[in-house]
Formats: structure tokens, sequence, C-alpha cells
């Protein structure tokens, strides 16, 4: 991923947030920092969920005053070449953020997931935007850009969600704020190493985590 990433025609720079993989993953990147000085790394002693991790990377960017920062998954089931595409949508549709989106245009858009997966994502989405009335279609998708402006803006110490709600939240967060939200069609490809880190309790945080979030949104101010 990240020699692809750096082939991209796209200047960028790469930050990979690591908790203590097991599998050397810290290594390689230091290794490959040899080769690209644009690969960064930051390290945590413990896994402390996906939501912490993602808030740990952008502080990280906001502190080295990035105007744009994405999250993507590391295991090609987001296609690199859709990093421009997500860019795009913010300079030329004036987006604030975002959002790499699997079901648009009344499609599925998803590669290798058995049926039971695609349903369950689809239908949580449906779920979330019962909920919260956001107009927006992937809810839980996890590859986006955002502007700085807009993380600076959200109070990030605020956000509580841990597993995939966290991109729930993100997105719910940052329409309350007023931010303008763009869905790009992109083709979901399943990974082919690894597994999911979907379990019994991220489902549970998602169901029930999302009604809190939405009442405790009634008693909150956003300026």
């Amino acid at each position: 991923m990240l020699r692809t990433v750096m082939g991209l025609d796209f200047d960028l720079d790469v930050l990979i947030v690591d908790d203590g993989s097991p599998d050397g993953t810290a290594d390689k990147v230091k290794e490959l920092q040899q080769e690209f000085t644009s690969i960064h790394i930051l390290e945590r002693t413990e896994k402390q969920g996906l939501g912490t991790a993602y808030i740990h990377g952008f502080k990280w960017c906001l502190e080295h005053n990035y105007d744009y920062v994405f999250e993507m998954d590391c295991d090609f089931s987001h296609n690199p070449n859709d990093l421009e595409r997500l860019y795009a949508a913010c300079i030329e549709q004036e987006a604030d953020v975002a959002v790499g989106s699997r079901y648009v245009n009344n499609l599925v858009n998803v590669v290798n997931w058995p049926m039971g997966r695609v349903l369950l994502s689809y239908f949580a989405s449906m779920y979330v935007r019962f909920i919260t009335r956001m107009k927006i279609m992937d809810t839980t998708a996890g590859f986006v850009c955002y502007k700085a402006s807009v993380l600076r803006t959200i109070d990030l110490d605020r956000i509580k969600f841990r597993g995939y709600a966290f991109q729930i939240e993100m997105k719910f967060t940052s329409l309350r704020y007023g931010f303008k939200i763009v869905e790009v069609p992109i083709i979901f490809t399943d990974r082919t190493a690894g597994e999911s880190k979907m379990s019994k309790g991220i489902i549970k945080e998602a169901l029930l985590g999302v009604i809190q979030m939405k009442f405790q949104s009634f008693f909150r101010k956003y300026k």
C-alpha cells in the first residue's frame, strides 16, 4: 500500500498509526522511511480502539499544519487511486468532507463481500439515516477526506465512539456544525488478507450509541 500511494502522481504524506502490532508493521514502516521521507509513523503501546487511533492521527496532522486529511484502510479495500477523486470533490464541489461511498445512486458497489455482510452494512446505514436524519447513504464509510478546518472546529476529544460508529459520529458532528459533505462513488473490494475487527460489541455500540448520540445532540451547542 505504501509503495502504491507513494507512486501516485499526487503529492501526499502518509501517517501510519500503529497500536503495538505484533506483525512487525512499525519495523517495516521504519524501513520504508529510509526510502520515502514523506512516510511518518505514530506508535502507541497498546490497542485503544479504531476511533482513538484516528483521533491521534488527526491531531498529529493538525499539529503539522496539513490542509487536507484523508483516512483509509491499508488492505486495498479502498483504492488508492480514489484519493485524488476525494480531494477533487473538496476543490471542485467545495466539499468540507468528501466520503468514498459504497452506496450511491441506488447501487451497492461492494466486491467479494458475503451477502450477509453486505446486508448488515447497507441496513446499518439505513438505520443510522432513520435515527439521525442524515442524508448520507454510506454513514459508516471509512474512506474520507476532511478539510483541516473541519477537524479544527470539531472538538475531537468529545468524539466518544471507538469502533465503526466513530465514522458515524464524525459525519453527524460535521453536519451539525454546518459543514458540507459530498459522497464520491467508489468500488469497495473486500480484503484479501487479514481479519475483520467487526464484533458484537461494535454492533451494539452502533445500535444503541446512535440513539444516545442523537438524543445528546439536542442539548449540545454547535458553533
